[in-house]
């Protein structure tokens, strides 16, 4: 019999995951992990835990990750804000502490496989948008490893999400799981990120608006309250059409604003390339945040970086957010946006 590790969160999607992994005779294990300080959090997601464990008849770890959540994924968003670009945590997390922390433990458990609860699929060699594209989450798989593909099981990649909420209400335990509120994107974020970067650094620090001639032309409540592409929260002295966020220079606390037409991108460069195939020039199409479409591009890769123009224009293109890459479904890499 083969075991599995399967990542618990204590929600309806991990629970589930696990429900399908043992109804199909996999040896399941459960683990959850402790990657930030909110016990009250961790109470309520292990109380689910619980009961799902002895319902499905299994065992389950606990792993208090924070010091290593903290250096890697927390840190760093906090520091990215303060340098003026848009981190992606979910996408750094998936990569060192789903995928790479519980990768280490499912070796050292000697377990075959890791499962999650994520909707997308995989094949052992490369990643697959999901059955359900408004639930697809390889946008922020883009990172992970390639070697831990041939190790990894995703139950719901050819689910829909409803037909798993419906099939879930069908167990009675799982009714109240079913029923709780979707954990936001990000865990550690309880209302906004604004409120996280408020405990570390001074985020309200009323500074100048200016536009691309460098010309003062409003005023803003500090550079961390905007992002690429935001169109409000700042004031400006005379402006007859709406005016968006080109650009963030921390260093003199002012955000560059402009029209829409100016704020259109056609050409990406990404770095810290995570690539699952091996050319170096090819045709694609590219997202540039989750809930956008994805757009034909043509990539061109140096030993640095990749040079992605566009075919159409985008909008709202920001520094630290994830360009990910793909083929059809099929997931062929990514970077991220400088």
């Amino acid at each position: 019999m083969k075991k599995v590790l399967v990542a618990l969160s204590g929600g309806v999607d991990s629970s589930y995951s696990a429900y399908l992994l043992k109804k199909e005779g996999y040896d399941v294990v459960g683990v959850y992990m402790k990657l930030h300080p909110n016990e009250e959090y961790h109470r309520k997601n292990l109380e689910n835990i619980e009961k799902v464990a002895k319902f499905l008849d299994i065992k389950y770890h606990v792993l208090d990750k924070t010091d290593e959540f903290d250096k890697m994924v927390y840190t760093p968003f906090v520091e990215g804000y303060k340098a003026g670009i848009t981190p992606n945590p979910c996408a750094v997390c998936n990569r060192y502490m789903k995928f790479g922390q519980l990768e280490l433990f499912r070796r050292e458990l000697g377990a075959d496989y890791l499962a999650t609860g994520h909707y997308v699929r995989c094949d052992g060699k490369f990643l697959y948008e999901a059955r359900d594209k408004s639930k697809d989450q390889s946008y922020f798989l883009f990172n992970v490893e390639k070697e831990v593909l041939k190790s990894v099981i995703f139950p719901l990649g050819d689910m829909l999400k409803e037909d798993v909420k419906k099939e879930a209400m069908k167990i009675e335990l799982f009714q109240s799981i079913a029923k709780q509120k979707e954990s936001s994107e990000i865990c550690f974020v309880e209302t906004s990120y604004i409120e996280v970067l408020k405990e570390h650094t001074p985020v309200d620090m009323p500074g100048e608006v200016i536009d691309q001639s460098g010309k003062v032309v409003g005023e803003h409540k500090g550079y961390m309250h905007y992002t690429i592409g935001k169109r409000k929260g700042f004031r400006m002295f005379r402006a007859h059409e709406p005016h968006y966020v080109l650009e963030i220079l921390p260093h003199k606390n002012q955000i560059m604003v402009g029209t829409r037409e100016q704020l259109q991108k056609r050409r990406v460069v990404l770095s810290g390339l995570n690539m699952f195939v091996e050319e170096k020039e090819f045709e694609a199409a590219i997202k540039i945040r989750y809930r956008m479409p994805k757009v034909k591009c043509s990539v061109k890769i140096d030993s640095k970086a990749a040079l992605v123009e566009l075919e159409e224009p985008v909008y709202g293109l920001a520094k630290g957010q994830a360009g990910v890459l793909y083929d059809g479904e099929r997931l062929i890499g990514g970077g991220w946006i400088v």
